[in-house]
């Protein structure tokens, strides 16, 4: 709700497209800039504790922002400052979750648990647009605005009653920035995903967010047709979970690696101008395909990264996976000028299927697969490869 509040503020206020990029940005950068901060802090200090300061946070930003837009006091400035502090509690809260989530479940209970969690997840994302329609046309964005603040605040108080130990650490911030690179350049399962996935995210989000809604109008009903195709990759994503939930994989990265190439799927029916029905087809498939590897992903790196570590790590792979969001969008920009939509589409299809086969060459996937038995539990052998040693 909160995304479609957001903008329909922006114009509210008299703003175009400039001014919505903007805030955007503005809401973006300081999560990159700040995720390293948020990695060693969650590999330093309780997650839970970071969980509900993060959540609080948020709820403070999206409050304030809520009454500014009741008010009638909204600017570009103003809306872009309040975006600027909910990105700063992104970027405390996801690598927390990460290492929270491990903590808390059983090492052979974590996919099961990972696929719950996305099951709500993925519901929202179906109900929420539609109903932050109604409610934005109904009574203005200010309201959406401050549920989307009340839920924050709700889950800070949630977080209160889940109390995890602190790590214990005797080595400065900066030293354990510096292991934690080491540790991630010496697993090399872990940067080749990190690589291979940046590019997937810059191409997937280039391909179906920018251009999707161009082509959607060029050759579809427009807006109509837009919102069947978001509805059937939404429900792609809630199958996905149901498959998560039966369907336990031996070769977790392998399988993560191979669910996301069905992206490549939209993005040649809408560059081969095919008809509607194979492109709704197409989203559900990239659907199911996304919330599989997003689930086998997860559940990979938390039974194979030890705890200490989790946050760190989450905070490297995430930095790549954020910084391909705008240079996607950029780089597609300059690329539709010389070559048009179709060839672009087409084009980023062709990198999504090509990161994943590489990322498929790499020997060192195929190691990382998931463990059965608690006593099974092992950090895996990156300290053997050259690693600094794990405190």
């Amino acid at each position: 709700m909160a995304t479609l509040a957001l903008a329909y503020s922006v114009i509210e206020e008299g703003g175009g497209a400039g001014a919505l990029g903007v805030v955007l940005a503005v809401n973006t950068v300081p999560t990159v800039v700040f995720l390293l901060v948020g990695g060693v802090l969650a590999d330093r200090v309780s997650r839970s504790r970071l969980l509900f300061l993060g959540n609080l946070l948020a709820a403070v930003a999206q409050g304030a922002l809520a009454v500014i837009v009741a008010t009638g006091h909204a600017t570009t400035a103003t809306i872009a400052a309040c975006g600027f502090v909910s990105g700063t509690a992104v970027a405390f809260t996801v690598p927390a979750t990460q290492g929270a989530v491990a903590q808390i479940v059983p090492a052979e209970q974590l996919q099961r648990a990972n696929a719950l969690l996305r099951l709500p997840t993925n519901a929202v994302k179906v109900l929420g647009p539609a109903v932050g329609g109604v409610v934005v046309a109904v009574s203005g964005p200010a309201w959406a605005l401050a549920w989307d603040a009340l839920t924050f605040a709700v889950a800070a108080f949630l977080l209160l009653g889940l109390r995890l130990d602190a790590p214990v650490t005797a080595t400065s911030a900066l030293s354990d920035l510096r292991e934690g690179w080491a540790g991630f350049w010496a697993r090399t399962w872990l940067w080749t995903y990190t690589v291979a996935g940046t590019v997937l995210v810059a191409a997937w989000l280039a391909g179906f967010q920018l251009l999707g809604p161009v082509v959607a109008a060029e050759q579809y009903a427009g807006a109509r047709d837009w919102g069947l195709v978001q509805g059937a990759f939404a429900a792609g994503l809630l199958a996905g979970t149901v498959v998560c939930l039966r369907w336990r994989p031996y070769r977790l990265l392998v399988v993560a690696v191979v669910a996301g190439a069905p992206l490549a799927a939209p993005l040649l029916v809408m560059g081969w101008g095919l008809p509607l029905p194979w492109l709704l087809l197409a989203m559900l498939l990239a659907g199911i395909g996304l919330d599989v590897a997003i689930v086998a992903w997860t559940t990979a790196f938390q039974q194979h990264v030890p705890q200490g570590e989790l946050g760190r790590m989450s905070a490297f792979n995430s930095v790549g996976e954020r910084l391909a969001i705008p240079l996607g969008y950029l780089l597609t920009a300059l690329a539709v000028g010389v070559w048009g939509n179709r060839t672009v589409l087409v084009a980023c299809a062709g990198l999504v299927v090509a990161s994943a086969v590489l990322n498929l060459c790499v020997r060192d996937v195929y190691r990382i697969n998931a463990v059965k038995r608690v006593d099974a539990v092992a950090p895996d052998n990156a300290a053997e490869r050259g690693s600094a040693p794990r405190k």
